[in-house]
This record gives structure tokens, sequence and C-alpha cells, in this order.
């Protein structure tokens, strides 16, 4: 009988034990993204005269559903700029992270999933870039993140999966060119969860 009530309080215990660990909520985002072109480092050496040449912006919203081990799908409006030999070439998308989680050491978490990716405009040193091979894409968030209370800041790594090129014509109608649009950046986040 005893073996039976411990069994039984074990399967009692157990979900409530899970739903009490269970946080689900909603939140707002924001932030900076560094996007480069190859070698980060390699990067901010060459753009040290403007600093700012590749930082983009992000703003958006997201969803949180667990604790210590979570999923957290997010919808971001997303601003970048990158410096294509000494010309600068600006995107603006959608990204929607599918992200997975886990709490490693009490706030601090590291987390990974697909992004997925929708281009609403490409523009090359004033020139519209109508020409971009795919408009959705597919990539991949990872990184680590820091969460107290509702406040939170994460920094990620974003690289698209396949390749994305967008063909404009050079000055004075001269030449074709060929760019290649998959993100690939540094993201540092703030959020506030309500």
């Amino acid at each position: 009988m005893r073996k039976l009530f411990f069994i039984l309080l074990i399967v009692i215990i157990t979900p409530i034990a899970t739903m009490a660990q269970t946080a689900t909520g909603i939140g707002f985002k924001a932030g900076l993204n560094y996007n480069a072109n190859g070698d980060y480092f390699k990067s901010i050496e060459e753009n040290a005269q403007n600093p700012d040449r590749n930082v983009g912006y992000h703003l958006g919203l997201f969803g949180k559903i667990g604790n210590e081990v979570y999923f957290k799908p997010e919808l971001i409006y997303t601003s970048t700029k990158s410096d294509y030999n000494d010309d600068s070439f600006k995107m603006q998308k959608f990204d929607a992270p599918m992200l997975f989680g886990v709490k490693i050491l009490g706030p601090i978490s590291v987390f990974g999933g697909p992004s997925f990716q929708y281009i609403l405009d490409t523009e090359f040193d004033g020139v519209a870039i109508n020409d971009v091979e795919n408009e959705f894409t597919v990539g991949l968030n990872f990184g680590i993140g820091l969460n107290i209370n509702k406040l939170g800041i994460d920094l990620r790594y974003e690289r698209g999966f396949s390749d994305n090129e967008a063909t404009f014509i050079g000055n004075n109608g001269v030449g074709t060119s060929r760019l290649d649009t998959r993100p690939d950046q540094l993201i540092l986040s703030f959020s506030l969860i309500l």
C-alpha cells in the first residue's frame, strides 16, 4: 500500500511541477544588427572610419512557451546595411525565427532554430533592385541569452542556408552585377515580456 501511495504521489506531483515550471508569455524586442560580408573582424577593421556602415536595426514581437526548455517564435521587421566595394546595399525584410532553447545556468540560456525570411525591399546605393532571386528564404539562428525577470538580452548569429542573389544593372546601363543577399549577421536584442 505504501508503494502504491508513493507511485500515486509521483504521478500527481510530476505534472503539477511541470506546469509550475512552464512560463508562457508574449513580448516586444528591438536591437541592432551587424551585417558582414565574410570575416567580421576584417569588416570592422575596414569600416573603422564609418563604424555604422554595416549596422542595421530590428523590432518585433515574440512568444515564449516553457521555462527550463522553451519554444520561442518571433516575428521581426529587420533593416540591414552591407558594404560592397565602398557602396551600400540596404535590405528590409520580415524574419520569423522559430527558436528552441534551454536554460544552462540560472538565467542564462542557449537557443537555436530555423529562421524564415521574406524580403520586402532592396536598394544598392540608390538603385532599387527588383530582381532578387528568392523573396522567401530560410536561414539559421543560434545564440545565448540572459533573462532576468521580464527583461532579456541576447546575442545571436544568423546565416542563410541557400544562395540568394540579386541582379542589378551598373551605372549608365553599363554592365550587370550580382549581390549575395543571404543574411550573415550578428544580432544584439533587448526584450521585455508583458
